[in-house]
């Protein structure tokens, strides 16, 4: 097993192309992770990879980089498959090949998941592309339809191998890896070694080097860490509330790219703040400057990317902004490092977007720390301070002296006028407020829905999941009925009574429904109560107070083949979709927990569904892993 200790190295080091490396300094990557420096050699050679390494540690540069670099561009064929667990991982893996792949023309990457339209996928994929990355169920749906072809595969990637386990991927995923030619590379990545995983790894990679990597945990306790989810307000608006109410001396603002330093700067300087931009394109000497400024007071913001503040410290830094979220953990560990030095307080703020909250969850385990979500001022809050900061200045300004000369003339001026002395002071007020109103405009009142926590979303895409004991798989009984599913952990929450329109005859199984509500509508998976499956619907308790644009996507997710369609007990079943927004229906049916006498008991199926459901459900283990018939319509989504 390789020594996380590896040797200081560079990209340029790792015979990397020059596309990739000027890809990399425009995302400000200067030197490789433990990961990626262990594991790009291996995979530049050619040889298959076990990785034991948790999210955050820089691990799809690890296998992106030198996977892109062994690509025949003139092949349109897929030539890399990367499989991910939810969508949300998909994307973010899909967006990273193309930000490394900048700069090689002709390169095409495509992200496949469930709840996307397939006609969209499919045209790309005829046209050609070089990397997909997917959920498994969408990934077999196209294999199985002929639509994802994988005769020229050359690689192979298992992303977060131990999360697809937990949310019941194990059959999809080894009848994907069955259908793979038998001499592709293969390159697996899993936070936990589990036995199931281990059993994959013996089976399907070839003498494969292993390599451990573990999270850095190192943040001062002197430094309060917060986050603000990304919502209603553009990122430059909730900076500016933010900076008007912090008390702070000096603030580093981190972004991803050079050319955001600039605009971010711009944006700052414009609304009155001393802010200035230090990226990678500046000369020594003009990053020195602008230290120096920061240093000295007349410079209040520095908005810089990772490479440009490597080895900045000066004492003046009171926050440190992400106002882009890093790539990995140890770039967040690093970046808030530069306040809350030799023992003094700092504060740290990062900006999420609703897509980055598995990164979230990935520097609370690696910094082992709490993050609490920031409530953004409200406009009544900076308006408060605005016009407590201008009484300030009034007072500071008669504590200095030096009015005689000014007193002079307004005095002349009363007299002259017989203008009172508080209209000549309202007067001169707005004279030296100029062209910029002292008040924020009120904001507009949004409507009422209800507020999913933030922080529910993260938990069954983490680490957080794996603390707990993964439930069994439900078991047939000898009539081939299936035990209701119980839904573990929290139990303080309302639950509602909902009907999907997929049931036993679709080959539908517990996970299957779980796995496609969990990833859709951002529920933990502990919140899904009770699911009863009938012939051909089923019944599954969800939390109440369900925001309609939740309901709406909900409704066209496919799972085995079937949308969802669902709806509320006592609507009518299976109502066609419009624009996303199904009725809702004024009386809603709640109760505590997951049991209750309104709950529809699951009918007794016949033998003949059995062996049907036993034939045509996709990945089962009864069907021998062979890939079904049955092709009219997409299987299971379950992203």
């Amino acid at each position: 097993m390789s020594d996380s200790n590896a040797p200081l190295v560079t990209f340029r080091d790792l015979n990397l192309s020059k596309e990739l490396l000027q890809g990399l300094d425009e995302v400000g990557y200067e030197t490789p992770s433990p990961i990626q420096a262990q594991a790009i050699p291996h995979l530049m050679q050619g040889l298959d990879i076990l990785g034991h390494a948790p999210t955050g540690t820089g691990k799809t540069a690890a296998f992106a980089l030198p996977l892109l670099s062994r690509l025949d561009l003139n092949n349109k064929s897929v030539q890399v498959m990367a499989l991910a667990p939810t969508r949300e991982l998909a994307v973010q893996v899909a967006e990273a090949f193309k930000r490394y792949a900048k700069h090689i023309p002709g390169f095409n990457v495509l992200a496949i998941y469930g709840g996307q339209d397939y006609s969209g996928q499919i045209r790309q994929l005829k046209r050609g592309v070089h990397v997909v990355v997917g959920t498994p169920g969408r990934v077999m749906d196209h294999m199985r339809k002929g639509t994802l072809k994988l005769d020229g595969l050359q690689a192979m990637v298992l992303d977060e191998a131990d999360e697809m386990l937990r949310m019941g991927f194990v059959d999809e995923v080894e009848w994907i890896l069955e259908q793979t030619p038998p001499k592709r590379q293969m390159a697996l990545f899993s936070a936990t070694m589990p036995k199931e995983i281990q059993r994959i790894a013996r089976r399907h990679l070839n003498d494969p080097q292993e390599v451990s990597i573990k999270a850095k945990t190192a943040t001062a306790e002197t430094i309060r860490q917060r986050y603000w989810l990304v919502s209603g307000l553009r990122k430059i608006e909730a900076l500016t509330r933010l900076l008007e109410v912090e008390d702070f001396d000096g603030i580093l603002i981190f972004v991803r790219t050079k050319l955001a330093t600039s605009e971010l700067a711009e944006q700052l300087e414009a609304r009155g703040h001393a802010a200035a931009a230090m990226n990678g394109d500046m000369a020594q000497k003009s990053r020195e400057q602008m230290v120096a400024r920061l240093k000295s007071g007349s410079l209040d913001i520095l908005v810089a990317t990772d490479v440009a503040a490597r080895g900045l410290d000066v004492d003046r830094i009171s926050h440190v902004i992400n106002y882009d979220i890093p790539y990995d953990t140890e770039a967040y560990i690093h970046r808030i490092g530069r306040t809350g030095r030799a023992g003094r307080k700092g504060d740290a703020i990062l900006f999420v977007a609703p897509r980055e909250r598995r990164m979230l969850g990935a520097i609370e385990r690696a910094t082992r720390q709490k993050i609490t979500e920031l409530e953004l001022p409200s406009t009544e809050t900076v308006n408060k301070k605005r016009i407590a900061d201008f009484k300030q200045k009034i007072t500071d300004t008669i504590a200095k002296g030096h009015l005689s000369f000014m007193r002079g003339i307004i005095e002349e001026y009363q007299s002259e006028t017989e203008a009172s002395a508080t209209d000549i002071a309202a007067a001169m007020a707005n004279i030296a407020q100029g062209n910029q109103t002292l008040l924020m405009a009120p904001e507009k009142k949004q409507p009422n829905k209800p507020r999913h926590d933030s922080r529910e979303p993260l938990e069954p895409r983490n680490n957080r999941g794996r603390k707990r004991e993964r439930a069994p798989r439900a078991e047939r009984t000898e009539k081939g009925n299936r035990p209701e599913r119980s839904a573990g952990g929290s139990r303080n929450i309302d639950l509602e009574l909902f009907r999907i329109e997929v049931g036993r005859e679709h080959g539908v199984e517990p996970s299957n429904i779980v796995g496609a509500i969990a990833n859709e509508a951002g529920l933990d998976a502990r919140n899904i109560g009770q699911i009863s499956i009938n012939d051909n619907f089923s019944m599954v308790e969800l939390p109440a107070g369900m925001p309609k644009d939740v309901f709406g996507d909900l409704r066209k997710v496919w799972v085995c083949g079937q949308q969802l369609r669902i709806s509320r007990e006592g609507e009518a079943p299976g109502a066609p979709v419009k624009d996303g927004r199904p009725p809702l229906s004024e009386s809603k049916p709640r109760r505590k927990g997951p049991k209750g006498d309104d709950f529809k008991p699951e009918k007794k199926r016949s033998p003949k569904s059995k062996a049907n459901s036993a034939e045509t459900r996709p990945g089962s283990s009864q069907a021998k892993r062979k890939p079904s018939k049955r092709t009219e319509k997409p299987t299971d989504s379950n992203s």
